[in-house]
């Protein structure tokens, strides 16, 4: 499906006045459908309808000047970070020490910066397709995030359309972007692929890991092994 950029803007303008209002969206990624919100009661419920775990925080909707604003990284790991979305345009998720008093994060509720952060890390999509970059750029020049997570019941798998994400979540959206099929679907519904910059150890496996996984060796001669807890090279494992 083929959508203009006028339509990509139009569609985020009408996300970003829901979710600052309160609401919940569902919209559509390169590597999968999202649920996000902004507010406390939004987060809460995408947490519930989800049945996700506390033990799994949520992410930002971000974009690379959401990453250099608020990530605490060296100047090798902003290297590595500039060659994956510059240089190879891949998909990614960065997780970073943050400081949740920066600026960027006024005003968005404890409870929200809470259970979208872990041990002073915070997990933020980068380049994840048109809509996703020009709503994560809406909110940063705004000034405020949005965060939420695949749009699917926990341990289901992601979801690559609108029409498969479940009942239950299209019942608690607000507003319901439809952009076709997700880019990189795949049958194992495995979504981004998350990375630890601190120690470059991999969070999850997901699209575009052979890819990532072969410009961290090749390019920066960094082999990446699996994190405390990951899913260690399972393709299914489903977020």
């Amino acid at each position: 499906m083929e959508i203009s950029p006028e339509q990509v803007r139009k569609d985020a303008e009408a996300v970003y006045d829901v979710i600052m209002d309160g609401g919940i969206a569902l919209v559509p990624l390169d590597v999968a459908y999202a649920i996000i919100g902004h507010k406390e009661e939004a987060i809460k419920k995408i947490f519930a309808v989800k049945k996700r775990s506390f033990e799994k925080p949520s992410g930002m909707f971000a974009c690379m000047d959401h990453s250099l604003a608020l990530h605490d990284l060296g100047e090798r790991e902003r290297e590595i970070q500039h060659a994956l979305f510059y240089e190879h345009d891949l998909p990614f998720s960065v997780v970073a020490p943050f400081d949740p008093s920066n600026p960027g994060l006024a005003g968005v509720d404890p409870y929200v910066i809470e259970t979208s952060s872990k041990a002073g890390t915070l997990d933020m999509l980068l380049n994840a397709g048109a809509f996703h970059t020009t709503l994560a750029q809406l909110c940063f020049d705004r000034g405020k995030p949005a965060f939420g997570s695949s749009a699917n019941i926990s341990l289901t798998g992601s979801k690559f359309t609108a029409a498969d994400i479940e009942p239950e979540l299209h019942e608690v959206a607000d507003i319901v972007i439809d952009h076709g099929t997700s880019k990189y679907a795949n049958p194992e519904g495995v979504s981004s692929s998350i990375i630890d910059f601190r120690d470059f150890t991999v969070v999850r496996y997901g699209v575009c890991f052979d890819q990532l996984d072969k410009i961290f060796k090749e390019q920066f001669s960094i082999e990446l092994k699996p994190a405390e807890g990951s899913s260690a090279f399972v393709p299914a494992n489903k977020n």
